[in-house]
């Protein structure tokens, strides 16, 4: 959803870093176009949006840099009374009430779940939150009964499978035969995950584009690959009883499930 907010900030888009959106709505709640920011001097704005941002370092790094991309955007000026910022805003509060809905289910979660050994070894992943924690329990309950990491992967639907018939032999893909849900909890988890500070997922995903960093082809490519490594993540720490550990690329038990 974030991608299609700055409707009229086109640029601020680069300031969100995180699934934690609420900051990020409220400050275009007040400023929606980059003219708002650019009639005021900087000084003023960063005193004006200090408290909009919520709790975060280097406040005044960051506004600065946003009053900086505002001064030389290409968004248009738009009258803050018209209808179409109106409209924007509504968009706006229909996103912060999701994401309280969504802080709301993470609370009941964490309530549920805090005293579950398996829960507690999954959030140490990277990416991987409450509300992607009990759904990977529920989906797929105890990970130990899947002996191998190729068998999570099958059930999840990651495991590889070429299209055949005759003599003709199609292009090798995800077999996506597996739990969609499943799959679509650890496509996201592997998303967040890139999104964090320095770690083993965001390591793969930078050397896998660092062929071709505008390649769309091979992001979603990328975007698989680490994917997989979140399922195989996952069943590792739970069925070696370890929380992870960043950069960790060895054997987690004997039968050497690798990251």
């Amino acid at each position: 959803m974030h991608e299609r907010v700055p409707l009229y900030f086109p640029e601020a888009d680069r300031f969100h870093r995180s699934s934690r959106s609420d900051w990020f709505f409220a400050f275009l709640e007040r400023y929606p176009s980059p003219h708002i920011i650019a009639a005021m001097d900087k000084e003023a704005f960063i005193a004006d949006a200090w408290a909009a941002i919520g709790r975060r370092v280097s406040k005044e790094r960051l506004l600065t840099d946003i009053y900086e991309t505002a001064k030389t955007s290409v968004g248009l000026p738009v009258d803050p009374g018209s209808d179409a910022l109106k409209m924007f805003r509504l968009v706006l509060a229909e996103g912060r009430g999701l994401i309280a809905q969504r802080n709301e289910i993470e609370n009941r979660s964490i309530a549920l779940l805090k005293d579950s050994t398996d829960y507690q070894l999954m959030t140490s992943i990277p990416g991987i939150g409450p509300i992607n924690a009990l759904t990977i329990l529920a989906e797929a309950g105890d990970l130990r009964r899947f002996g191998h990491h190729r068998q999570f992967l099958k059930f999840c639907g990651m495991d590889l499978a070429t299209m055949q018939s005759g003599m003709f032999r199609g292009q090798t893909k995800l077999s996506k035969y597996g739990n969609a849900r499943l799959r679509r909890t650890l496509w996201l988890a592997g998303q967040g995950a890139i999104l964090q500070r320095t770690n083993s997922f965001r390591d793969k995903f930078e050397r896998y584009i660092s062929k071709d960093r505008h390649n769309t082809h091979l992001r979603r490519k990328a975007y698989t690959a680490i994917a997989a490594k979140m399922a195989r993540t996952v069943h590792a720490v739970v069925k070696g009883g370890e929380p992870y550990r960043p950069f960790f690329e060895g054997a987690i038990d004997s039968r050497r499930t690798f990251l």
